[in-house]
């Protein structure tokens, strides 16, 4: 596996829907205030807003934990153990500096390593096309994660959404809504950033929770998300602009039709190795592995496009099976 990303929990073949996720929010699964005082968080954020003055803070939801437990009537259940965090603590913490010295010294006071991280909870979507393609996106140079490289649609659950307000509490917070923010927040995503009205959006199926180490063991929830567009009609509404068009680019479009070694037909999916290997052959994806040498996976034409892909921020999970 790449060793920018690390596997936090691969949900069973197929996906989760909302009603198989349940959530737990709580103060106890806050971020730990930091040894001395946060302090150091207030001078980052201060240096980074002068820097890029268009930075906003806003209340995130931060992942303590997840596990899948025992199956319920319908199917398996993942539950999530939630606090509260912010976007000033996430580059205060996951994006600073002392990000490798805090994660040492929660695992030794804590036996957590992100016990001082601030850790929001992001999403991404593998969203394909009708015609069988992946849609990527190319970040802007003025976001302040990331910028330039190339990204899937993407953002965090916002609890906002369910409370209006600078500082939601736990307690303002159904835990059934949190579940069905962090749900409907993919495909909000999806029509503000690529410009695809929701009817044309299937409802998420989420695929796993990954780490991507670049910023510290952030967790990202990736889900996929099916598009009833083809990529020629997606491209041309994303070329008119939706509202959050000033954070990407450019828009690219990737075929992928991988054959299963478990089916006859061709399916979508992407290419990753995982560790544990298994008779079923590839069923899931991270975005910085590829496999140049499949044309199946990956035609000649977009070799150099898949090169560059693997720069790509977010640690992406994709399963075959999914229509």
């Amino acid at each position: 596996m790449d060793p920018e990303v690390s596997l936090l929990l691969q949900c069973p073949l197929g996906g989760l829907s909302e009603e198989q996720v349940r959530a737990e929010l709580s103060p106890a699964y806050d971020r730990r205030p930091l040894p001395g005082g946060d302090d150091p968080i207030t001078a980052t954020w201060n240096a980074r807003r002068q820097a890029q003055p268009w930075l906003f803070d806003a209340p995130k939801f931060r992942l303590h934990s997840a596990s899948l437990g025992s199956p319920d009537p319908g199917g398996p259940c993942l539950k999530l153990l939630m606090g509260l965090t912010s976007y000033r603590d996430f580059l205060g913490t996951n994006w600073a500096g002392s990000a490798g010295r805090l994660r040492c010294q929660g695992k030794a006071d804590w036996g957590d390593a992100q016990a001082y991280l601030a850790d929001p909870l992001g999403v991404g979507a593998m969203l394909g096309t009708s015609d069988g393609c992946f849609v990527f996106l190319r970040r802007s140079l003025k976001v302040a994660e990331a910028p330039g490289l190339i990204d899937v649609p993407g953002g965090h659950p916002e609890p906002q959404a369910l409370f209006p307000g600078e500082s939601p509490r736990h307690e303002d917070l159904p835990e059934d809504l949190v579940v069905r923010e962090l749900f409907s927040s993919i495909l909000q995503e999806i029509r503000d950033e690529v410009n695809l009205p929701l009817s044309a959006l299937s409802r998420p199926l989420l695929l796993g929770i990954a780490r991507n180490e670049t910023s510290a063991g952030r967790a990202s929830a990736e889900f996929s998300v099916s598009c009833s567009l083809s990529s020629e009609q997606v491209r041309t509404l994303y070329r008119t602009g939706g509202l959050e068009a000033h954070e990407s680019t450019d828009i690219i479009f990737m075929e992928s039709r991988v054959r299963a070694e478990r089916q006859d037909a061709w399916v979508p999916g992407w290419c990753w190795e995982a560790e544990q290997g298994g008779a079923g052959g590839v069923t899931s994806s991270q975005g910085c592995r590829w496999h140049l040498g499949r044309e199946r996976v990956c035609p000649q034409s977009h070799r150099q496009e898949v090169a560059a892909l693997r720069g790509h921020p977010r640690p992406v999970l994709c399963l075959q099976g999914l229509h």
